[in-house]
């Protein structure tokens, strides 16, 4: 079997090097791809490939080098339009550029094991910008053996890319563009399709409701992590930059303020008091639990309890509405709706444990140590700090400034406490448990659809 799609991102500097890991592993992941491998072409001939560590010090290096082989200001022939017969007046003077290309792959083929890319521990896939700014698009084709589809899952996620696209597409361009670089970004789209499986199980299914109310909460989740980007002053975020970093602080929180206000509004316009209800208080508790993991850094790393309580309003509280408010919208009996609620919670507890783990993942597209550096709440590193052996060093590094030799440093002791293990061990145990709730939920093949999210859930890592 054989997957085609395009992989479209912005660049925003003339030489750029963008992380897309985590975006081709998102592909990977919707497209089902267990085995096989993912071939990627650059349709640009001013865009490269590469592979190489995502380490800010060695990227300037690499641009460095770029530099020096193929320098911007000296003389190329290709820019000598006048000896050009088919040069337009706009065309762009770009033969450093393209003697760069040289330099760098114009396509490459991944393997696929699993599930997973298959990438060494410091390996990131990158591409490489060499005339930008530009408006960029790669070719992919995924091919081997795939998980046969959920019933339904190919046809919720066309329906929610389409609700988002058709919302995005009727706001000012000042919101509409940032926020429409971060949905295209990537993400699993997780929250909204517990959102449109969930609406299955009443009586009253109605597949364009739900996908506008999972449209509506996958543009909260988009919106709280704008407000967390600038809260916790982060440069990129899923391989590009931030709201943040690109529009400034300031607009950066007015665009999140005006997605939690749309959302609110479309799912108010559904007319269904128990779920407009349910949604409120997901983004109530989402707000007093960000001011909790601020309040909470000053008693950093914490404890579990102290990180229970912030997963389940930072992470969980929304997949759980998610799940209720589908459930709600379909006038499901008020017993399937708590199974429901209850199954949200513990699966959005499992991912916030397995995305602690990503911090230490050089193939997840996430940068090795953020937590550490922004000193975020993280199970690893409470449970490395239990460690009889390691964690008074641990402790002792966490009280003070952090250089990157002591985040690396952080992150050695952390590997080695094997507080890993314990937290991805944990994960499994409660995504388990999650699965346990989906007793009874069985109309139009939603339990197992459920229960293979909340396996995916916990399978980022490996």
């Amino acid at each position: 079997m054989i997957a085609a799609r395009r992989l479209e991102l912005p660049t925003s500097r003339p030489t750029e090097f963008v992380d897309i890991t985590a975006r081709l592993q998102d592909q990977v992941t919707a497209a089902g791809l267990r085995e096989g491998r993912l071939h990627l072409q650059s349709l640009h001939t001013t865009l490269g490939l590469a592979l190489n560590e995502n380490e800010p010090l060695l990227l300037q290096d690499l641009e460095a080098t770029l530099e020096r082989l193929a320098p911007r200001d000296v003389s190329y022939g290709h820019d000598d339009l006048c000896r050009r017969a088919d040069a337009g007046a706009d065309e762009p003077l770009n033969g450093h550029a393209h003697s760069r290309a040289l330099l760098l792959l114009p396509a490459c083929t991944l393997l696929v094991e699993g599930g997973r890319l298959v990438l060494g521990r410091w390996q990131a896939v990158f591409a490489v910008e060499l005339d930008g700014p530009r408006w960029r698009q790669l070719a992919m084709q995924l091919d081997g053996d795939f998980l046969p589809a959920a019933p339904g899952d190919s046809s919720d996620r066309d329906l929610v890319e389409m609700e988002l696209a058709r919302q995005l597409m009727v706001d000012p361009v000042p919101v509409r563009e940032p926020m429409r670089r971060l949905v295209e970004a990537g993400g699993k789209r997780i929250r909204p399709l517990l959102a449109m499986l969930a609406a299955r199980v009443g009586p009253s299914r109605d597949p364009a409701r739900a996908a506008a109310l999972a449209a509506a909460i996958e543009l909260i989740h988009n919106a709280t992590l704008v407000h967390d980007d600038y809260v916790d002053d982060s440069a990129t975020r899923r391989g590009l930059p931030t709201v943040a970093a690109r529009e400034g602080g300031s607009r950066a929180v007015a665009i999140g303020d005006y997605y939690f206000a749309k959302a609110t509004r479309i799912i108010a316009e559904l007319g269904v008091p128990d779920v407009t209800a349910t949604i409120a208080s997901a983004v109530e508790a989402i707000c007093l639990s960000q001011m909790d993991d601020v309040r909470l850094r000053g008693s950093y790393p914490g404890d579990y309890a102290m990180y229970l309580r912030v997963v389940r309003g930072k992470t969980a509280s929304l997949f759980a509405a998610a799940c209720k408010a589908g459930a709600q919208l379909s006038a499901a009996p008020p017993s399937l709706v708590e199974r429901l609620d209850r199954f949200g919670d513990l699966l959005g507890v499992a991912f916030q444990m397995s995305d602690d783990l990503l911090d230490y993942s050089a193939t997840s597209g996430k940068p090795l140590g953020q937590d550490i550096r922004q000193r975020t709440l993280s199970l690893p590193l409470i449970y490395a700090t239990e460690d009889r052996h390691r964690g008074g060093r641990v402790r002792e590094l966490l009280a003070g400034p952090l250089e990157e030799d002591d985040v690396r440093e952080v992150q050695t002791l952390v590997v080695a406490s094997g507080a890993l293990e314990r937290v991805g061990k944990q994960a499994r145990s409660v995504a388990a448990a999650a699965q346990r709730e989906l007793q009874g939920v069985d109309r139009d093949g939603v339990r197992p659809a459920l229960a293979d999210l909340a396996r995916s859930a916990v399978d980022r890592t490996r």
